[in-house]
């Protein structure tokens, strides 16, 4: 395959969705529909990628950061002006540029790559992909003639009724050789309804000048959507996360109820793990094999091991080693470092903390800023008291440790290893290897107090 260049168009504002986020930032299953565009793009081991940016060039930059390089069309003068925005990084080059929009992040990458190899094959000048549309309204239109090649794509506002009935419609997507793109660019008029340089109108001048021009039709019309409002937006979220749930099916993940299951285009999963429905799993996150997720379980860019249970949870940002039980309703906080066979139950929240293995933390208790060792039981309704409102400080809970419940453990304090507290208490001093701390207040009964107080 000879050299591949790609251009993203990124320059529109975006007016139609209404927001104060550039359009192409908008996230479909959890990852902006641009990046998706380039990552896609990536497979294809391509020489270089410039994207073409305007509204929002620097949050754009930001995120695909060296990915890409990028030029910046100042005025939105039409889809033929943003290429050739291009023209300074891409003109003296040899080879193949796809051009694709931003906002069409459904695409597969096995697409764009039959696209290539179909432009190759045909020793085409413009390649284009295509699809059939039942409704093909807002489309541009592809015009054939009587053999079959391609002379023409016409926009639907200059369509005649006629040719409005044209059901093979112009997905936005191309190839084109680099050099005689950049050349044609130059002769592209802009007398048209919309007063705009049409890349289309590409085609019709090479068309004219006796140039191949191809057409790839993708038997997948819904991968083509372009995305210009929220319901275009919840469209495509809907048909990646179908597309995503069920390649983790076909590789051996259980997901009990697909249509009320997000995971993210980057999460892994791993065999015979099930889950449950009503479960969002984000980011990165990495799942191990046999574990349980759900039913109803938040988990964003997280490493859980395998045979491991999180149940109607949220974890962020933090690893869980292999056969812990975490919930139900827990809460891991980012920066946590649970091992293997740990148990975080009902009502727990743990934060910026490493348990080590076997330790149990049942019920009702808050970890926070805490290194707390293995084999250790934290009873219920006990807590690391981390923060004086103004610092956070740190709990050292070693080996063996027994917390009993209702326990305050005022930071910095460190628990020796084997010790035990007393429950009820509060602890302020460290506490030694093997002993049994108790810090609370003398109990004193006060007969017939009660009574006294009601006859007042």
């Amino acid at each position: 395959m000879s050299n591949i260049f790609a251009v993203i168009l990124a320059a529109g504002q975006g007016t139609r969705m209404k927001s104060k986020l550039y359009k192409v930032l908008h996230p479909v299953c959890g990852k902006p529909m641009v990046q998706h565009v380039v990552d896609h793009i990536q497979t294809l081991d391509v020489n270089r990628i410039v994207t073409v940016v305007g509204h929002g060039a620097e949050t754009v930059q930001q995120q695909l950061g060296d990915k890409s390089e990028y030029v910046l069309q100042i005025e939105q003068l039409g889809t033929a002006h943003a290429v050739q925005q291009a023209e300074a990084i891409l003109d003296n080059e040899e080879g193949t540029t796809l051009v694709v929009c931003g906002d069409t992040p459904l695409i597969r990458p096995e697409t764009m790559k039959a696209l290539f190899e179909h432009h190759q094959t045909k020793n085409a000048k413009a390649t284009i992909l295509t699809a059939i549309a039942e409704d093909p309204t807002g489309y541009g239109r592809i015009l054939r003639g009587s053999n079959g090649q391609v002379e023409q794509i016409v926009e639907q506002k200059d369509a005649s009724a006629e040719q409005q009935l044209v059901k093979e419609i112009n997905t936005g997507t191309y190839c084109f050789d680099n050099k005689l793109l950049f050349e044609t660019l130059k002769l592209v008029k802009n007398d048209n309804a919309q007063g705009e340089y049409y890349l289309p109108d590409v085609i019709e001048i090479l068309q004219k000048q006796g140039e191949i021009v191809e057409a790839y039709v993708t038997d997948d019309f819904e991968e083509t959507l372009g995305v210009n409002d929220r319901v275009a937006l919840s469209q495509a979220e809907t048909l990646m996360r179908a597309r995503i749930n069920e390649k983790h099916m076909r590789n051996g993940v259980t997901i009990i109820h697909p249509e009320s299951t997000y995971i993210s285009a980057d999460a892994v999963i791993g065999c015979d793990t099930v889950i449950q429905p009503g479960s969002m799993i984000e980011g990165s996150t990495i799942i191990g094999e046999d574990c349980i997720i759900g039913p109803n379980t938040q988990i964003t860019d997280s490493r859980i091991g395998d045979r491991t249970t999180i149940h109607s949870s949220v974890v962020h940002e933090s690893a869980i080693a292999e056969n812990t039980a975490i919930g139900p309703f827990a809460h891991i906080r980012p920066l946590s470092d649970i091992g293997s066979h740990v148990k975080i139950g009902n009502f727990v929240e743990v934060k910026k903390s490493k348990l080590d293995n076997d330790t149990k933390v049942s019920h009702l208790s808050y970890i926070g800023d805490a290194e707390i060792g293995s084999n250790v039981n934290i009873g219920c309704g006990s807590i690391t008291v981390n923060y004086d409102g103004q610092n956070k400080y740190k709990t050292i809970i070693e080996d063996d440790v027994f917390v009993g419940c209702n326990s305050n453990l005022v930071a910095p304090v460190k628990i020796g290893k084997g010790s035990f507290i007393a429950a009820g208490s509060t602890i302020t001093k460290e506490v030694p290897e093997d002993a049994l701390a108790i810090a609370r207040a003398r109990q004193e009964n006060k007969p017939n107090y009660v009574s006294k107080l009601k006859s007042k």
